[in-house]
C-alpha cells in the first residue's frame, strides 16, 4: 500500500514523495521577472515531492495580474534559472505552470492597452490585481474582452510551445498547462464562456480542440513525459459554467489518456471552496471522471487538490483515490509542510493580508519547526 512519503515516478518525473506544492499566485515578480526573493521562497519549500510554480504568463497578452512572473520578458529565463537551481540543490523537483488568462485581465496589463482576448466577447464577473498610479496594488473589475479571430489561434498554440521551450531552458523539470479556474483554455472548454460557431465552439469535440492542440504542441516541444495539465471541471472561479461538465471532461481526459502525459492535476469542486460544488442543473461524479481516464489507458499520475488535510491526503493515497495530493495555502504558511505532515506537528496559520503583493512579510518569513523551536 503506497503512502504519502513513498517515492514515485510518473513520465519523466522522479519524485521523492507524493506531496505536491500547488501553484500559488503571489504577485512578487515585478516586470514579470523572478527575483532573489522568489528564489528564497521556492528554496524554502523544496522538500515537496514536486513544486508547481505560480502561474507563469506565456506572453504579455496572457498576463492577467500585476507582478506575476512570465517566460517572455527579457531576463525571465535567467531569473527562473536561479529558482530551479536552488530547488535542485535541495533535491527537489519543480515544474512551471504555463498560463494564459484569456478574458481575466485588464487593459492596463495588455500590450498597448488593448482588450483581453477570449473565445467570445463576454465580460467575466470577476476581478484582477493591478497597480495603481501610486504603485500600490489593488483589485479591479476585469476589462471587456474581444473574441479571438480564427487566424490568431495557431499563434496562441505556438506561444504555449515557445514558453515550454523557455521553461526547459530555465531548468524546469517539466511544465503544467493551466487548463483550469476560468482562464483561457477553461473558457474554451465551457459553454458558459464559449459561444463560438466555428471549429472551436459548439460541440464538445470543438470546445476541447484548443486544449488538445496546446497539449500536443507542448508535448512536441519538450516531451509528453514532462507535461501535466490542471483541470477544474466544476469550479465557478472567474465566472465559468458549463451545461454538461461530465460529458466535456470525460471526453477530454479520454483524449488526454492517449497522450501519455506525466500527470493530470484535478481541482475538486469550487477552487478554494466547497469540494462538492456543482453547476446549477448539473451533476459531476469525480470517480467516473477518473474512470474515463483510466479506461482510456491513462497512466499518468492522478493528482488531486482542494482543501486536503494531512489525514485526508494520506487516505487518498492509501486507498488509491489519488497518486499525488497537492496543497496550496498550507504551503504558503508552512515552508516545511512535508515535515509537519510527517510528524503530526501543528501548521502555521496563514496571514491573509499578505497573500498578494508586498515583500518578505508573509512570503519568506514563516518559521519552520526548527526555527520556531530555536526561538523558544
Amino acid at each position: 500500500m503506497p503512502t504519502l512519503f513513498d517515492a514515485v515516478t510518473f513520465g519523466d518525473l522522479e519524485l521523492k514523495n507524493r506531496i505536491v506544492m500547488a501553484p500559488l499566485t503571489r504577485n512578487r515578480s515585478p516586470k514579470a521577472v523572478p527575483n532573489d526573493l522568489n528564489v528564497t521562497y521556492y528554496d524554502q519549500r523544496a522538500t515537496a515531492g514536486l513544486i508547481v510554480s505560480e502561474g507563469t504568463a506565456i506572453t504579455q497578452q496572457g498576463q492577467g495580474y500585476a507582478d506575476v512572473p512570465g517566460l517572455y520578458a527579457p531576463g525571465a529565463v535567467e531569473g527562473w534559472k536561479k529558482v530551479t537551481d536552488a530547488v535542485h540543490k535541495k533535491g527537489g523537483k519543480i515544474v512551471t505552470q504555463l498560463w494564459h488568462v484569456g478574458r481575466i485581465s485588464h487593459v492596463s496589463l495588455q500590450p498597448n492597452g488593448g482588450a483581453p482576448v477570449a473565445p467570445s466577447a463576454i465580460v467575466a464577473k470577476s476581478k484582477t490585481y493591478i497597480l495603481n498610479e501610486d504603485g500600490s496594488g489593488g483589485f479591479a473589475a476585469t476589462s471587456e474582452p474581444r473574441a479571438l479571430e480564427l487566424s490568431e489561434i495557431p499563434g496562441i498554440v505556438e506561444d504555449f510551445a515557445k514558453a515550454a521551450r523557455a521553461a526547459a531552458e530555465a531548468g524546469f523539470d517539466g511544465v503544467e498547462i493551466h487548463g483550469a479556474n476560468g482562464y483561457l483554455l477553461d473558457q474554451f472548454l465551457k459553454d458558459g464562456a464559449n459561444k463560438r460557431t466555428d471549429a472551436y465552439g459548439g460541440s464538445i469535440e470543438n470546445r476541447v480542440r484548443l486544449t488538445l492542440e496546446v497539449v500536443d504542441a507542448v508535448a512536441g516541444a519538450i516531451g509528453a513525459g514532462r507535461v501535466g495539465i490542471r483541470l477544474s471541471p466544476t469550479t465557478p472561479a472567474n465566472d465559468v459554467t458549463d451545461s454538461n461538465p461530465q460529458a466535456v471532461f470525460n471526453h477530454l481526459v479520454a483524449e488526454l489518456a492517449k497522450r501519455n502525459l506525466a500527470f493530470i492535476h484535478v481541482i475538486e469542486g469550487a477552487t478554494g471552496g466547497d469540494r462538492a460544488h456543482q453547476y446549477a442543473g448539473t451533476s459531476f461524479d469525480y470517480d467516473a471522471f477518473k474512470a474515463a481516464y483510466v479506461n482510456a489507458g491513462g497512466k499518468g499520475a492522478w493528482l488531486l487538490n482542494n482543501g486536503y488535510t494531512a489525514e485526508t491526503a494520506k487516505e487518498a493515497i492509501e486507498t488509491g483515490k489519488a497518486d499525488l495530493v497537492s496543497f496550496g495555502k498550507p504551503f504558503i504558511a508552512n515552508p516545511d509542510l512535508v515535515e509537519r505532515i510527517r510528524t503530526g506537528a501543528a501548521w502555521n496559520q496563514i496571514d491573509q493580508a499578505t497573500l498578494y503583493g508586498g515583500g518578505a512579510k508573509g512570503y519568506t518569513d514563516y518559521p519552520t519547526l526548527q526555527q520556531a523551536e530555536a526561538a523558544e
